[in-house]
């Protein structure tokens, strides 16, 4: 083990993970549901980790955009916590599904209202929550994550919209199924052409990592601004810890030991309170939609480091 200390940089400890997964066999099958990103190949593999004052260090392909999916759910969800504070907690729930990220199994049973934030139906009504305040969330979403992480470049994918659009069936049925309920306010067109805009970002490890930093300075933005407060930090943060890896957060909190949040774009995102973030991407994917080689890459840094929350 390679304890950190303050005055240690990241890069020597990305270097021997990156090695060390570079020999490891398995890695996973990519998302074939979605045409685009099937052809990724699995091997691919970055890393970055960014410390509080934007410093960031990184591995392989840790430049390279990839599509972000689910990471989006996060900034969503930190946005529209911070537009309308507790009145969202009465629409989505926090507690771990135990069912895959699209399933309609609960809805039913609990009254359309979605378990957590970070399930394809409770990102859906968060979504459909800042959409209904900003008038544009997928824009809205955007302009964060460009400020945040400094690439002013950052955007949206038309060709892995369009493949979500032309394959979204699933989330079509769970908006329709939510807006029976009086959950959803858009129009279910609109809401869905939103949520695929949203999961089509591309973004690189490096600057996902540095748009998270406001996770790890409870709350604070980039500019110094607060985005949260102290409390909202907290609670997206236990949130991401035990619901952010569907139905595999149990073992993921148990492997890594940080709040994170996976996407089928085969990135990861972490955070370490009040020390830094970090971003893994690889797209082969296990049975549960994780990247096999990001979640063994944090578990390989949090064991080398001592890093971790608990």
């Amino acid at each position: 083990m390679v304890i950190m200390t303050s005055s240690m940089t990241f890069q020597p400890v990305l270097e021997r993970i990156a090695a060390e997964i570079a020999q490891t066999p398995g890695r996973g099958r990519p998302a074939d549901y979605i045409p685009a990103l099937a052809a990724c190949d699995p091997r691919s593999f970055g890393m970055a980790v960014a410390e509080l004052d934007g410093t960031v260090y990184g591995v392989g392909d840790w430049r390279e955009p990839f599509s972000t999916q689910s990471l989006t759910k996060v900034f969503t969800l930190a946005l529209d916590l911070a537009r309308e504070g507790d009145e969202l907690w009465a629409h989505v729930g926090r507690e771990p599904s135990g069912n895959p990220f699209n399933s309609l199994i609960q809805l039913e049973y609990e009254n359309g209202i979605p378990r957590n934030p970070f399930i394809n139906a409770g990102a859906l009504v968060v979504t459909d929550r800042l959409q209904t305040g900003t008038s544009d969330a997928a824009g809205e979403l955007r302009g964060f994550l460009r400020s945040e992480s400094g690439n002013p470049t950052l955007d949206f994918d038309a060709e892995v919209a369009a493949s979500e659009a032309a394959h979204g069936d699933r989330n079509a049925a769970l908006a329709h199924f939510m807006a029976s309920y009086g959950n959803i306010d858009n129009s279910i067109p609109v809401l869905l052409d939103q949520y695929f805009r949203q999961c089509s970002i591309t973004a690189s490890c490096a600057d996902l990592a540095l748009a998270t930093t406001f996770l790890a300075r409870h709350g604070i933005r980039a500019d110094g601004t607060r985005l949260l407060t102290r409390s909202q930090a907290k609670q997206v943060n236990a949130v991401m810890l035990t619901c952010g890896t569907y139905d595999a957060a149990g073992d993921f909190a148990y492997r890594v030991g940080l709040p994170g949040k996976s996407g089928v774009g085969g990135g990861i995102i972490a955070v370490v309170p009040g020390r830094c973030t970090l971003c893994v991407w690889s797209p082969g994917l296990d049975e549960r939609g994780n990247s096999v080689a990001g979640v063994a890459a944090l578990d390989r840094f949090t064991t080398l480091t001592g890093v971790s929350i608990f």
